[in-house]
């Protein structure tokens, strides 16, 4: 092992500008989904390589992507956790920073779920439309758009609990936050007809999305810049809040929460790898390859990460709420081969 990463590191010398490598483990930031994930596998791979274990730290994909587009070297991260895929701009950003060679590496499937105290309102069942009657901050009324006058979740839909609105939500930072703005309050705005409302006004269709998924700002929803603990604790502490969490965390804490349908599915591995479940996205990290040689144990951690017995049926990574992706083969061999970012090579 020592001898191929030796070979490596000359290699790399000779293919691009080099770095001198003075720290010894690989280093990880981003997505809160992914968190728990990383965490697992880190562990896991302290105990079975001569590497030291990965340290993985938190902070959103937002956050986690930005630290990895700083540049190449040792202080700089190795890989970035992603609850969305890399954006265009983040890509040019990374470029212009001396990261030229990014390689992407989708671990798998999660959902997003709407929970709330157990013992608290019958939050049973959801549609798009709710949320975005509840939150958007401008909704059709008597086929009028105004500010969003609703103040329970009743006034939202009749058929759900007369209760304060008082929801949580992701965070902008949040790759989870994008999904919820494009799934949850864009579906809603084009259900009720508020999007068709704004176009009919004179709305390009650009604007009309970012004014569908606008969130009104009078305190009846709080976005949770930390992860899923911040917005368990605010749930824990308010009986009657909802709270927007990723399927494996409401999984690993059903003795104090209840998860409601969304579209009149519910959110399990099943219905999300079967394509049912209204609200799941992939889940990703990317790897700098200019590190890959330098810092000890980055690839062969990246391997492990995506192994049949990691991130396959049966194991920890499913074990703990992930849904394995169908396709792991092609990403394993994506990692062996070093396959970047928009060559195919």
């Amino acid at each position: 092992m020592t001898k191929t990463l030796t070979v490596s590191a000359l290699a790399l010398a000779v293919a691009a500008p080099a770095f001198a490598q003075s720290r010894d483990n690989v280093q990880v930031a981003g997505s809160s989904t992914v968190l728990p994930y990383a965490s697992i596998v880190a562990e896991a791979f302290g105990e079975n390589f001569d590497f030291p274990t990965p340290v993985v730290e938190s902070g959103g994909s937002s956050a986690g992507l930005k630290r990895f587009c700083e540049g190449v070297g040792e202080n700089t991260i190795d890989i970035a956790n992603a609850s969305r895929a890399i954006r265009s701009g983040e890509v040019e950003t990374c470029a212009a920073n001396g990261v030229e060679e990014i390689i992407e590496v989708r671990i798998g499937y999660d959902g997003i779920v709407f929970a709330s105290q157990i013992d608290g309102p019958a939050f049973t069942a959801f549609e798009p439309s709710d949320w975005f009657n509840a939150l958007g901050e401008q909704i059709l009324v008597d086929g009028e758009l105004v500010e969003n006058p609703n103040t329970t979740w009743a006034d939202a839909n009749a058929d759900l609990p007369a209760v304060d609105i008082a929801a949580f939500i992701p965070g902008t930072k949040h790759g989870t936050r994008e999904v919820f703005e494009e799934k949850v309050l864009l579906q809603g705005c084009e259900d009720t007809g508020a999007m068709q409302a704004m176009l009919d006004g004179g709305m390009s269709e650009d604007d009309a999305e970012d004014a569908c998924m606008a969130v009104r700002t009078d305190g009846a929803s709080v976005d949770i810049d930390g992860d899923y603990t911040e917005t368990l604790a605010r749930i824990d502490s308010n009986p009657e809040g909802v709270g927007v969490f990723g399927l494996a965390f409401y999984e690993n804490n059903t003795d104090k929460l209840k998860v409601a349908t969304m579209g009149g599915v519910e959110p399990t591995t099943e219905s999300i790898a079967a394509g049912e479940y209204p609200v799941s996205r992939p889940l990703f990290f990317y790897i700098k390859k200019a590190h890959i040689g330098v810092i000890p144990g980055l690839k062969e951690f990246a391997s492990f990460f995506v192994a049949d017995e990691i991130a396959g049926p049966g194991g920890p990574l499913a074990n703990y709420g992930l849904v394995p992706d169908p396709e792991l083969a092609e990403t394993q061999a994506k990692i062996e081969n070093e396959t970047v970012m928009g060559t195919g090579s």
